[in-house]
């Protein structure tokens, strides 16, 4: 059974709207979050790193952030046919306005409330335990953050340290990556 953990007319309520379309099993564990106006607390019980929601568990596995809970429910439960399978024509779009939604559209509706520091705080921890950002497993999440790390590191955007700098060595000395280098020109 997923459990959605949730805060009243917070962006988690339209995860209760999903997960009823989806006709998927869920329970609610209610949490308090900061909210914009200064109420409210991180709460202990909740599994997100920053203390927000949505977050959801389905046994030992915790997902957050929007794009990747709705992409996780809706391939969990493809009967009620909301987002395309792999092999659907519509897959590519689906995928894309997903992202789009979590890489443009939300920073730029958030960008108010974005805070780098958490953001680095999460990644710093998460690279602190393993080589990668799924621990010692090379995954595409990798390319994307290591070689965007590599373009901004040591800019003010983004410090150089020993932790991301061998990171970022890490994924940039695979084969692969010097192989597509030398493709791109």
């Amino acid at each position: 059974m997923i459990t959605l953990y949730h805060a009243p007319r917070s962006r988690a309520s339209r995860f209760i709207f999903l997960l009823e379309e989806l006709g998927a099993p869920y329970e609610l564990a209610e949490v308090t979050i900061r909210r914009g106006d200064g109420s409210g607390a991180l709460d202990t019980h909740n599994p997100h790193p920053h203390g927000k929601v949505p977050a959801i568990r389905d046994g030992e596995t915790i997902v957050y952030e929007s794009a990747a809970i709705a992409l996780y429910v809706t391939d969990k439960f493809p009967q009620a046919s909301i987002g395309p399978l792999i092999g659907d024509p519509k897959r590519g779009a689906y995928l894309t306005w997903l992202a789009y939604y979590a890489g443009v559209m939300k920073p730029a509706w958030m960008s108010a409330f974005m805070k780098t520091d958490e953001v680095m705080e999460l990644v710093n921890a998460t690279l602190s335990k393993g080589s990668y950002i799924l621990g010692e497993k090379f995954s595409a999440a990798n390319v994307l953050i290591a070689t965007t790390f590599k373009l901004f590191m040591g800019s003010p955007l983004l410090p150089k340290t020993d932790l991301l700098e061998a990171y970022v060595n890490r994924v940039t000395e695979r084969p692969a990556y010097a192989r597509g280098m030398a493709k791109d020109g």
